[in-house]
């Protein structure tokens, strides 16, 4: 493989090059950067770029290696961040406008982890606002662009790091997820998306510590890549409540017979009928690998509500401050949802915290008959980047713009480990996924029957035809 193909290469194959010394970490950081040079004026997927602050600390891993040096799992493998974590030394805008010239003094915990293990960042993936909203974009950059079609949206709102990933700008981006924002990305852009169970990736300092609704997790081109980053990130940190004594993941053993329960729709998501054939014919694939496939379902009436108040409550806390001061600085997405709680009571907050532990024993019930659910990883396919909300779906009018995530958010509300697996194309063109859940700290299971789906089914990423 030439120099500059070397951004074709997964984690696994650039470390064990590496390694080997078929290349060197520099070559490996300038592929990539000439890739971004080559594919993001499209694209779009970086916010800021750490290009020569890569070299020197590429050319001090190659330094390393040939001096002996104790040998890290992530050696010289170059990713990005999505640019709503910090970062140190480079700049994190949040997507925001009040912080285009913020640059942290510190690595966020899970990025200390992945530079300690050897990774270097490359730079900063675009994001909405602060995360929220379907496109990536915002005042500072974007719309970014979908590998597939340069016309259609990457997702939101890890919708940088997914494009970068799918598009070979990086083997391997960190992204967060609160009702969707790595699975959505990831189904958009034909690429794993993994959320963990919250607390697997500890996060010292968040504002409310005991929220489980957001988490960091990882996208990538294959699940042994995701594991790998997982496996990076995880671990015990006493500073968040969260976070269990011996947290840790990696693939582990499957049950002999996998049970498995399918639903388009969890009995109460709006799903378009583009998404509802693409899953058909991925339903019935894995129907042909299990004796246990059953169309099936835990009982969700009532819990998108749920979220959708705790979610209105909890980014009111946050960022309503920020609205009252700097409106006008501001994204449309992130107004609107700072206000949403604004009158909000703790009689309507507690009913949501009860209806979401009905929620829990209901799948804690339901998963004592099955070991994996299977669902569509989102609820429509890829729209037009001009497109700035989903309000309808085929038509059907939403209540609000975060209604089409309710095949993601419901289990993001139970913080159960879910995982978004590339499921082929439509007729179309565009890429579809899978979303597979299990229970909570069955991460490595989870990891496991994903990788058994990618293999027997050849569920996994194609690179764009225009390469």
């Amino acid at each position: 493989m030439s120099a500059t193909a070397l951004w074709r290469l997964s984690v696994a194959e650039a470390t064990a090059g590496l390694d080997k010394g078929d290349f060197s970490s520099l070559e490996l950081v300038d592929a990539c950067l000439k890739r971004i040079e080559d594919e993001d004026g499209g694209l779009r997927a970086f916010v800021t770029l750490a290009a020569e602050r890569a070299r020197a600390e590429a050319r001090a891993s190659d330094a390393r290696r040939r001096a002996g040096g104790p040998p890290r799992p992530l050696e010289g493998a170059p990713f990005a961040v999505k640019d709503v974590t910090a970062t140190a030394g480079v700049r994190t805008t949040f997507g925001s406008l009040v912080y285009r010239d913020n640059i942290p003094a510190a690595d966020e915990l899970c990025v200390a982890r992945l530079r300690a293990a050897g990774a270097i960042l490359i730079g900063k993936t675009n994001t909405p606002e602060f995360g929220f909203g379907p496109r990536c974009v915002n005042f500072l950059a974007g719309p970014t662009a979908n590998p597939y079609d340069l016309r259609l949206s990457s997702g939101g709102s890890s919708g940088g790091s997914a494009a970068a990933v799918a598009a070979g700008l990086v083997p391997f981006a960190q992204g967060t997820d609160f009702g969707g924002s790595l699975r959505t990305p990831a189904s958009f852009c034909g690429v794993v998306g993994f959320r963990p169970t919250p607390g697997l990736i500890p996060a010292p300092g968040k504002p409310v510590a005991w929220n489980a609704l957001s988490t960091s997790g990882a996208i990538a081109r294959d699940v042994a890549d995701a594991a790998q980053m997982l496996t990076v990130m995880a671990g015990f940190d006493p500073r968040d409540p969260l976070s269990h004594p011996g947290d840790a993941v990696g693939f582990a053993p499957l049950p002999h017979e996998p049970r498995v329960a399918v639903t388009d729709d969890l009995g109460v998501a709006p799903i378009s009928s583009a998404v509802r054939d693409a899953f058909a014919r991925a339903a019935r694939r894995l129907a042909g690998l299990y004796k246990v496939v059953d169309a099936a379902a835990p009982d969700c009436v009532g819990a998108p509500d749920a979220f959708a108040t705790l979610r209105a409550a909890l980014v009111h806390r946050q960022f309503a401050p920020l609205v009252a001061e700097r409106r006008n600085e501001l994204t449309a997405p992130l107004v609107w949802n700072a206000e949403r709680g604004a009158r909000l009571t703790a009689e309507a907050w507690l009913a949501a915290e009860e209806r979401r532990s009905k929620l829990f024993a209901d799948f804690s019930a339901f998963f004592e008959r099955y070991d994996f659910l299977v669902t569509p990883a989102a609820a429509v396919l890829p729209f037009s980047n001009q497109q700035e909300d989903v309000w309808d779906i085929d038509g059907a009018p939403l209540a609000t713009p975060i209604d089409y995530l309710t095949i993601t958010f419901l289990i993001s509300l139970i913080g159960w480990p879910s995982l978004s697996l590339p499921a082929g194309f439509t007729e179309s063109g565009v890429p579809f996924g899978i979303q597979i859940v299990a229970p909570p700290h069955a991460d490595g299971r989870l990891l496991s029957f994903a990788q058994s789906l990618e293999r027997a089914l050849d569920f996994r990423h194609a690179w764009p035809t225009r390469d």
